[in-house]
């Protein structure tokens, strides 16, 4: 008998699980709304032009080489990554008390900041309800004990900030707070400003750890550092210690290289030293180094001004047509008489709209109608085309209609 003959099966992972399905589907007019990928009007995923420049560019230098970063990664990369977050004047960089740590995307930054927090004495996260699903899951394999904060109204299809900060308020000192700095996902729905400034004062009287995740910045508003307002309150007016895990997956269309950074930001300058060690072990034990190509094409798009500024105009053009589908997926929906209010569909921001679709519509959508949905009823708004739009208002339309919730999903 084999050794592994009874290890247990996983469930599929959802979102690559649907995608496999719509590649299997022979369907003419189906539509993948589940995968997180910016998608252009002809649905297709391309490299940004700047991007590719760049790497014609490192084609011909010859200086450049195959050799290990260091585990903390490229400097040149780490320091142009912090100003993006905090901003070029911010305190903390002046006063060396914030730092950056290259790391594997989003998802790496996240597990090498929680297993930082671990280490040194966090035991309890909170998460919002909804969440990100890899935010669960890091958590649990770290060991923390996970709670939910509550997030997303059902009735209202807006933030509960009441029950936000009900739940921050009851949360046991020196929890770490998950936060999505913004185009929250799943929901796309973010926080004001004032009622980003509630939620820091409570963070603060409760001495709680903001943990920001960032996998959007510009994708929110169109501009990247009203995108980081939220962080930049929490750091330079309120004076936060606190995370930022970052992902340039999305905004520089990078999906592949996975590229990313974790930002700390300390009361104390004597903090970063000790703080850069304990991450060079944590990564050593984990992945080693982290890979240098996407660093090396964020960092000479960031440090220089030109390539910088095509770059803003690339996350701009993305933004413009997330917010332009967004806004005739809603106009179809309201020609049609789509029962129920679609408002939060506009009001949302950011790559994902959550629909309000049960479980058990989803499913019908994907089975009878060939429109491939995550069955909390997120979309990623940007698969909608002009091409698509009719039918796929047309499909939920039709389910939205003739199809009830069905308790057993």
């Amino acid at each position: 008998m084999g050794l592994f003959n009874n290890i247990p099966t996983d469930p599929p992972i959802e979102v690559f699980h649907l995608t496999e399905l719509f590649n299997q589907d022979a369907n003419p007019s189906k539509v993948n709304l589940g995968i997180g990928v910016y998608q252009d009007e002809n649905g297709r995923t391309l490299t940004l032009p700047v991007v590719r420049s760049v790497e014609q560019q490192m084609a011909q230098d010859l200086t450049l080489t195959k050799n290990y970063l260091k585990g903390t990664g490229l400097d040149a990369f780490c320091t142009a990554c912090l100003k993006l977050v905090l901003g070029e004047q911010s305190p903390a960089i002046v006063e060396n008390r914030a730092c950056s740590i290259q790391s594997l995307s989003g998802t790496g930054a996240i597990r090498i900041g929680l297993d930082f927090l671990y280490r040194n004495g966090f035991r309890t996260a909170y998460v919002s309800s909804p969440t990100w699903g890899n935010h669960d899951s890091i958590l649990q394999t770290i060991g923390f004990e996970i709670r939910k904060y509550r997030y997303w109204s059902k009735d209202k299809l807006t933030l509960d900030i009441d029950g936000f900060i009900a739940d921050l308020e009851a949360a046991p000192e020196k929890s770490v707070i998950l936060l999505h700095a913004c185009a929250h996902n799943p929901t796309g729905c973010d926080p004001s400003r004032e009622q980003w400034i509630r939620i820091s004062d409570t963070c603060k009287s409760r001495q709680l750890f903001p943990f920001f995740d960032m996998a959007y910045q510009g994708f929110s508003s169109g501009d990247l550092d009203q995108d980081a307002w939220a962080i930049r309150y929490f750091g330079h007016e309120a004076k936060h210690e606190l995370f930022v895990a970052q992902s340039f997956a999305k905004n520089f269309s990078l999906y592949n290289e996975r590229i990313g950074h974790l930002v700390g930001v300390f009361e104390s300058r004597d903090i970063i030293p000790k703080f850069r060690t304990q991450m060079a072990t944590i990564i050593r034990r984990n992945y080693s180094n982290p890979p240098a190509h996407g660093a090396y094409i964020v960092a000479t798009i960031l440090n220089n001004p030109t390539l910088y500024g095509e770059w803003k105009n690339n996350v701009r053009a993305m933004h413009e047509r997330i917010h332009s589908m967004r806004q005739l997926f809603y106009n179809k929906l309201k020609q049609l008489g789509t029962p129920g209010t679609w408002e939060h569909i506009i009001q949302q921001t950011g790559m994902f709209a959550y629909t309000g679709l049960n479980p058990r519509q989803c499913q019908v959508l994907i089975q009878q109608h060939h429109i491939y949905i995550m069955s909390d009823g997120r979309i990623n708004v940007c698969a909608i085309t002009q091409r698509n739009a009719d039918e796929v208002a047309q499909k939920f339309y039709e389910v939205i209609t003739t199809v009830a919730d069905d308790p057993k999903l």
